[in-house]
């Protein structure tokens, strides 16, 4: 990888920060130019602080940040949308809070600049703020995230034998990366049973772009499918459940 020079510019969203030393922060971003990088915001939690507001989770800013003998200095920072409806409701900002952990997961630093995973972030932030229903938007981020993480699910050849899935009820399975055949799956302990019409809802929105699938209306029983299987993978590819599930389930739960 190239040096750095001494002084550069970045568009980055926040991830999150946390508190650093006695008056600074640690802030992880996610950069067009250079993927995830964590930065220092000097004296962002004193009161008379110019740049804190500008460097809140979900904020879409333009950077200027400094070489330093360890991380980079944020030196000057510009919003170019704060996503302010995102903290309106305990919701909407649980649900950012997951499409920021879940890249935060599959991401490392210093691996270089993805500006399709960059760009998806965005758009997702976005649609959160403007859908009435965000279910759609979500299930759309998560398999286009691991497409573009290097997780594409196989969706239209059996992940073990390659054969060519046919109409009927499948299998998934993690460990395959995609789904199984009814023979197959049957023989794979940890797989799961997959509906067509889940499936097939899978496909649609994985190979279009999101306009043609935002107005899709699923029944109830294949919503549920899709979110659980997509949940379930997801967890499976990272070894570990996610903070965020968990406290959406809460939410859920205490607003039926």
């Amino acid at each position: 990888m190239a040096e750095r020079p001494r002084s550069f510019r970045v568009t980055a969203l926040v991830l999150r920060h946390l508190d650093w030393g006695e008056a600074d922060r640690l802030l992880t971003l996610y950069t067009r130019e250079t993927g995830k990088l964590r930065v220092i915001g000097k004296g962002l939690r004193k009161i008379r602080s110019r740049k804190a507001g500008h460097l809140e989770p979900f904020t879409l800013v333009t950077a200027q940040l400094a070489q330093s003998s360890a991380l980079p200095l944020v030196t000057q920072v510009e919003t170019l949308d704060a996503h302010l409806l995102l903290r309106d409701s305990l919701s909407l900002t649980a649900l950012a809070a997951y499409t920021v952990e879940l890249l935060d997961r599959f991401t490392y630093e210093e691996e270089g600049g993805h500006p399709k995973l960059f760009d998806l972030l965005q758009a997702t932030l976005t649609r959160l703020e403007t859908l009435s229903d965000p279910w759609i938007a979500l299930r759309y981020y998560e398999i286009h995230l691991l497409e573009e993480a290097g997780f594409r699910p196989q969706l239209t050849l059996c992940a073990r034998c390659a054969r060519l899935i046919q109409p009927e009820d499948q299998f998934f399975s993690s460990p395959y990366g995609g789904a199984l055949c009814p023979s197959c799956g049957a023989a794979e302990p940890v797989s799961r049973k997959v509906s067509l019409n889940a499936l097939r809802y899978l496909r649609h929105l994985q190979r279009s772009a999101f306009a043609s699938v935002q107005t899709l209306s699923l029944p109830s029983e294949i919503h549920d499918e899709i979110e659980v299987l997509l949940h379930n993978h997801i967890a499976a590819l990272l070894e570990r459940e996610l903070n965020t599930p968990r406290f959406l389930r809460k939410l859920d739960s205490k607003n039926p």
